[in-house]
């Protein structure tokens, strides 16, 4: 029995499945201002053959106020139907990293119904770093109907997240840095209070992989464990705004968890009201 996450693929195996008819390619790279990059600048300097580019900041809800929001099915529908991809087809998502912001393009995939979803191990730096094929042609896209089946029980609400805070039914896995996490470093968006909410526990994005690469099974588990989190028990994950508690999402399904939901205001929502409790200091407990 494999050892590795069963929902990604490695280089080698795109690289056989390039042309097989159903195969949807997906960029969902996304960036920090902070690692000052250029996600649609760099897709369409060079991109994986038949790559598609997903725009994280543009397949949103387009009446919330906070970033990244899980747009509405039908939202959802219109956008990925544009980019050719139906829910049916064998989706593969990469970013530049690797295990950074494409897994939350695999958990909306999902959450809209799409089952074979999958991230390719090592990004797309180490595909280019490993001398894999890449173009700067522009894909030809054929339009098609992606039909939405959505899953509301794999996402969590404010409402969701005071009771939980209140009542202690849920665990609470924080992806974002140590620092942000127990307040010693600032928020990067301007009117967010520091700290974690009441109950957290803390799971940085980098610790779930090496060089790109997500940790195999038993290496995520040692960091749910680690973290003082329990795959067995509910959970819910959260980050910044919503990109990066996917992660945590990837590899709780990838050790077999079933029962999470992420958190999708995350604490740009939280950290920005007056009336949501807020801790500083490491997690208790």
């Amino acid at each position: 029995m494999s050892n590795k996450s069963p929902f990604v693929v490695s280089p080698e195996w795109l690289v056989k499945h390039l042309k097989d008819p159903g195969l949807s390619i997906v960029d969902g790279s996304w960036y920090l201002p902070a690692q000052n990059r250029d996600a649609r600048a760099e897709y369409d300097a060079a991109h994986i053959p038949g790559a598609v580019f997903f725009d994280q900041d543009a397949v949103v809800d387009p009446d919330s106020d906070l970033p990244h929001t899980l747009p509405s099915p039908s939202v959802f529908e219109r956008h990925v139907s544009a980019m050719g991809i139906s829910r049916d087809d064998t989706i593969v998502v990469y970013d530049g990293p690797g295990m950074f912001c494409a897994p939350r393009v695999w958990w909306m995939f999902r959450v809209m119904g799409a089952e074979k979803v999958f991230l390719l191990d090592g990004g797309f730096d180490n595909w280019k770093k490993d001398g894999h094929i890449v173009t700067a042609t522009p894909t030809k896209i054929a339009s098609t109907a992606f039909l939405p089946k959505f899953d509301a029980s794999k996402v969590a609400s404010l409402t969701d997240m005071m009771k939980i805070v209140a009542n202690g039914s849920s665990q609470i896995a924080d992806a974002r840095p140590a620092g942000r996490f127990t307040g010693e470093e600032p928020e990067p968006r301007p009117g967010i209070r520091s700290g974690h909410m009441p109950g957290a526990r803390n799971a940085p994005t980098p610790t779930f992989s090496h060089a790109g690469y997500l940790k195999d099974i038993d290496g995520l588990r040692q960091v749910f464990a680690d973290a003082g989190i329990d795959p067995a028990r509910p959970v819910v994950t959260s980050c910044g705004s919503g990109v990066t508690a996917a992660v945590i999402s990837l590899a709780l399904e990838s050790v077999g968890a079933k029962n999470h939901r992420l958190y999708d205001g995350s604490w740009t929502e939280w950290g920005s009201r007056e009336d949501t409790p807020v801790e500083t200091g490491p997690a208790k407990g």
